[in-house]
C-alpha cells in the first residue's frame, strides 16, 4: 500500500491540468478499495490499445495515461522508421532523454474520436504529444466513426492512427485504439513493441507535449480535409448493389422502405443518414432521444446493439410508425444491430450471425445476377462465426477464409489479397459480434457501409414480396437450422485469472462427449493451427455439425464460449444448444457464473 500512497500523493501534486481530477483524488482517499483500484496497476495496453474507466489514477483513462500511451506510440513509430534523433524539439511536461529530428519526408498520424465523455479532450491530448514528437498530425474536425479513421490512415498515407473510443462499453469507459499504416488495428507484435516503449516512461516526467493551440497555429496539427470524409462516403456508396439503374419495383421499394435509425448517441448520424439519403432512401425516422452525441447515453446505459435494451427505444418507434426495419449503430459506428418486422406486425431482433448470413447470401446472389461476381470470390469470417456461412459461400463458388477472433485479422487478409493484386476478389466479411465489411476501402468493420447494404437488402426483398425473416427461414430450410450462441463464464477475485487458465488447461485434456454428442476432434490453437497465429483458443467439433469454441476475453476476467448447434428444425437446434451448454457448465465451471 505504501507505493499506492506515494503514487496518490504524486498525483495530488502533479495532476492539476484537468480540474476534475483533484476533487476525485480527494474523494477516493476516503475509500481504500477505490484508492487501491485506481493505482494498483497501470492501465493495461493490449492488442487493442487502452480501455478503462474514466477517472484519476494510473489504472484509469485520463489525459495522463493517454499522453503516456501516445508518447510510447510516438517513440515506437520513430524506432520503426529508423530515423535519427536529436534534442531540437520543444518539450511539454518534463524533458525526455531523446527527441526525433524532423523527418524528410514527414511521418503522419491520424486521430479521430467518438461521443464518449472526454473523447475530444483525449484526442487533443494525443495530438499534442504527437506534434511535440515531430509527427505530422491529422485530426478530424468533429467526431467521426472508427471506419472513417481507418479510411483516413490509408487515404492520407499515415504511419499510424488513433481512435478514441470504448466502442459499445458502458458510459463510464473510454479507450484508445491504435491502427497501423494498413488501416488495421495493430498486430500483437506492434502492441508488444509499443508497450515496451510505454513502460520506459514516467507518466509525468518523460512526456513531450506542446499545447494543442500551438500545434494548430504552427501547422504541426491540422484538421483532416472535408474531402476525405466525402471520399469515404463515395467509397461506401461504391459497394451499392442497386445495379446502377432504376429497377422498377425495387427502386420504388427503396423510396418506400420505412426505416427507424438510432446512432445510440454516437457518431453514426451524419454518415449513415448521408449515405442512405444519397442512395435513394427517403423514409427514415431517427430516434430523437438518441440522435445527438451524448457520452452519458441517457436512454441506453449499455450502448451495444447486441443487447435488447439498446434496441428497445428504436423498436418502440417502429411499433408506432409501422416501420419495416430498425437499425442501430454503436457509439463509434463500426457495429450494426437490426430488428425486422414479423408477420404479426411486431419486431424480431436478429443476431450478428443471422444478419451476416442474410447479407452474404444477398451480396452473392446480387453480384451473380448483375454479372459482377469476381472470378475467384473470397469470403472471410472469424472461427467463432457461424459455420453455416461457409455453406452459403460455397453455393456461389466463394472460398471461405477463417481467421482468429478480431476484425484486424480480416483486415490483414484483405491486405494480403491486395499485395497479390487480387483485392477485387474480396466480396464480404463478417463476425458474430455484429461487424460487417464489404469492399477493401477500410480494414475494419464498418457500420456505415453495413447500414446501406442492410437497407438495400430489405428493399430488394420487399420488392419481391419477401420479408427479411422469411428470407432467413428460407436459408435455414436450405442449409439446415443452426443455433449460434455466446456465453460468458465469469472469474471473480484475485485468483480469477489463475482459475481461468486452469480451466483452459482442463479443456485441452479433451472430452469424449458434450451434451450427449460425441467429440469428433479437438482443435488447439495455442501452438498455431491452419496457418493462424498462436492463440489461447480451444475448439471442440461434435457430431452432427455442432461445435464449441472457448477463449479468454482480452479485456475482462471471463471465458467466452461460442456454441454452434445444428438440427433438422429450429426446435432441435435450440434443444441441442441448451444441452451442450448445460453439459459444458457441469463438466468444468461448477464454481463460476454463466450468463
Amino acid at each position: 500500500m505504501d507505493n499506492i500512497t506515494d503514487l496518490y500523493h504524486l498525483w495530488l501534486e502533479k495532476a492539476v491540468e484537468d480540474p476534475e481530477l483533484i476533487p476525485e483524488l480527494k474523494s477516493i482517499a476516503q475509500d481504500p478499495d477505490k484508492l487501491k483500484d485506481a493505482f494498483f496497476q497501470n492501465l493495461s495496453f493490449g492488442t487493442g490499445g487502452l480501455r478503462g474507466v474514466i477517472g484519476a489514477g494510473t489504472n484509469r483513462m485520463n489525459i495522463y495515461t493517454v499522453a503516456r500511451a501516445s508518447q510510447g506510440l510516438a517513440d515506437y513509430i520513430w524506432k520503426e522508421t529508423s530515423l535519427w534523433r536529436d534534442s531540437s524539439f520543444a518539450t511539454g511536461i518534463g524533458v525526455a532523454s531523446s527527441v526525433p529530428s524532423a523527418p524528410k519526408p514527414s511521418v503522419r498520424i491520424a486521430v479521430s474520436y467518438d461521443s464518449r465523455i472526454k473523447s475530444d479532450l483525449f484526442a487533443r491530448t494525443a495530438c499534442s504529444v504527437f506534434a511535440a514528437n515531430g509527427l505530422e498530425v491529422f485530426l478530424y474536425p468533429s467526431l467521426m466513426p472508427t471506419p472513417c479513421l481507418s479510411f483516413a490512415v490509408r487515404e492520407l498515407g499515415c504511419r499510424a492512427g488513433v481512435m478514441i473510443t470504448a466502442s459499445h462499453n458502458p458510459a463510464v469507459y473510454n479507450g484508445y485504439k491504435v491502427y497501423g499504416a494498413d488501416g488495421c488495428q495493430i498486430t500483437t507484435r506492434a502492441a508488444t513493441g509499443i508497450l515496451k516503449e510505454i513502460e520506459k516512461l514516467d507518466i509525468f516526467a518523460d512526456i513531450r507535449r506542446i499545447s494543442f493551440e500551438e500545434g494548430m497555429r504552427d501547422g504541426k496539427i491540422q484538421y483532416i480535409p472535408d474531402q476525405v470524409f466525402t471520399d469515404f462516403i463515395h467509397a461506401v456508396k461504391s459497394q451499392s448493389l442497386d445495379g446502377g439503374q432504376k429497377e422498377g419495383d425495387y427502386d420504388q421499394s427503396k423510396k418506400q422502405l420505412s426505416v427507424v435509425y438510432s446512432p445510440l448517441n454516437g457518431t453514426g448520424l451524419k454518415p449513415v443518414l448521408r449515405v442512405l439519403e444519397e442512395t435513394g432512401f427517403t423514409h427514415i425516422t431517427v430516434v430523437e432521444e438518441q440522435r445527438d452525441p451524448d457520452g452519458s447515453f441517457p436512454t441506453c446505459p449499455r450502448p451495444n446493439p447486441e443487447i435488447r435494451e439498446a434496441m428497445s427505444l428504436g423498436v418502440e418507434y417502429a411499433r408506432r410508425t409501422g416501420a419495416d426495419l430498425v437499425l442501430a449503430t454503436d457509439p463509434d459506428c463500426d457495429r450494426v444491430g437490426i430488428a425486422a418486422k414479423d408477420s404479426d406486425g411486431d419486431y424480431t431482433l436478429l443476431s450478428g450471425n443471422e444478419t451476416g448470413l442474410l447479407l452474404l447470401d444477398y451480396i452473392c446472389s446480387r453480384r451473380t445476377s448483375l454479372g459482377i461476381m469476381p472470378q475467384k470470390p473470397v469470403f472471410m469470417k472469424t472461427i467463432v462465426t457461424t459455420a453455416m456461412a461457409e455453406a452459403v459461400a460455397a453455393r456461389y463458388g466463394a472460398r471461405t477464409v477463417n481467421v482468429l477472433t478480431g476484425f484486424k485479422f480480416i483486415g490483414e487478409q484483405i491486405g494480403m489479397l491486395e499485395e497479390k493484386g487480387a483485392a477485387d476478389s474480396f466480396i464480404f466479411a463478417f463476425e458474430e459480434s455484429y461487424g460487417y465489411l464489404s469492399g477493401s476501402y477500410v480494414r475494419d468493420k464498418d457500420g456505415v457501409g453495413a447500414s446501406l447494404l442492410i437497407c438495400e437488402m430489405a428493399a430488394w426483398y420487399k420488392s419481391l414480396g419477401i420479408s427479411l425473416l422469411e428470407k432467413l427461414e428460407e436459408l435455414y430450410r436450405t442449409y439446415g437450422y443452426c443455433m449460434d450462441t455466446q456465453h460468458c463464464f465469469h472469474f471473480k477475485g484475485a485468483e480469477g485469472s489463475d482459475r481461468m487458465q486452469a480451466v483452459m488447461g482442463e479443456l485441452r485434456k479433451g472430452a469424449d462427449a458434450l451434451g450427449g454428442k460425441r467429440v469428433t476432434d479437438i482443435l488447439d490453437y495455442g501452438g498455431g493451427l491452419d496457418g493462424l497465429p498462436k492463440s489461447n483458443v480451444v475448439r471442440f467439433l461434435l457430431e452432427g455439425g455442432c461445435s464449441v469454441t472457448v477463449r479468454p476475453s482480452g479485456t475482462e476476467p471471463k471465458l467466452k464460449v461460442y456454441i454452434s448447434a445444428r438440427g433438422g428444425s429450429r426446435g432441435e437446434a435450440q434443444s441441442a444448444q441448451k444441452t451442450i451448454a448445460a453439459s459444458l457448465e457441469a463438466m468444468i465451471f461448477k464454481e463460476t457464473s454463466l450468463d
